[in-house]
């Protein structure tokens, strides 16, 4: 996990993921207005060891594996304090996804984690294309992926947390993202 970059953006700083981590997202995430657009697989109501039960079982040893890779999200002006995570993953139609407190919303913040994590996918894992799904309801991700040059290719029904509800899927190509970033949109930069 050592070997995962610590991303930069004008606002944030974006550090690998960390057991360390868990009591910090444990405050945090439980928090209808965070879990109720994500996957039916987080468990609601959450349960007082999901944090670190999550990490230590899912996402840490999937980042070993090569699988996913997951960044916690900070103000560079408080590098201390969590405030959400943004994550990679290598699952079909499903390859980014974050989470932000509430109190930290509605100020650019995903975006510039979105941008950092996009960068990443493209510029270091070389992957061809980005898909991420979403609630049709969760209308503030949806304007971050579209702002990202993402563009919508199908709506279908998924179960989340709140219920079966209508579902995007989002996608950008490399070719995409690398024209989009050419016209005025800059990820972001890395640290070993």
């Amino acid at each position: 996990m050592s070997s995962l970059a610590t991303l930069t953006t004008p606002r944030l700083t974006l550090r690998p993921l960390q057991l360390a981590d868990a009591p910090a997202i444990q405050a945090l995430f439980p928090q209808w207005e965070i879990v109720r657009y994500l996957a039916d697989r987080v468990p609601w109501p959450y349960p007082a060891d999901g944090a670190l039960s999550f990490m230590r079982d899912v996402s840490l040893p999937a980042m070993r594996e090569g699988r996913e890779w997951h960044w916690s999200i900070r103000l560079t002006a408080q590098p201390e304090t969590l405030i959400g995570v943004i994550s990679l993953s290598d699952e079909p139609d499903n390859n980014r996804g974050f989470w932000l407190d509430p109190r930290h919303q509605r100020q650019g913040l995903m975006q510039e984690a979105c941008a950092a994590a996009t960068a990443y996918w493209f510029e270091v894992l070389q992957r061809p294309v980005l898909r991420a799904p979403k609630a049709v309801p969760n209308i503030a991700s949806s304007r971050i992926s579209a702002r990202g040059g993402m563009r919508l290719v199908e709506v279908i029904e998924k179960n989340y947390v709140s219920g079966r509800l209508p579902s995007e899927l989002w996608e950008i190509t490399r070719e995409e993202w690398l024209a989009h970033n050419a016209r005025g949109n800059p990820g972001a930069a890395t640290e070993p």
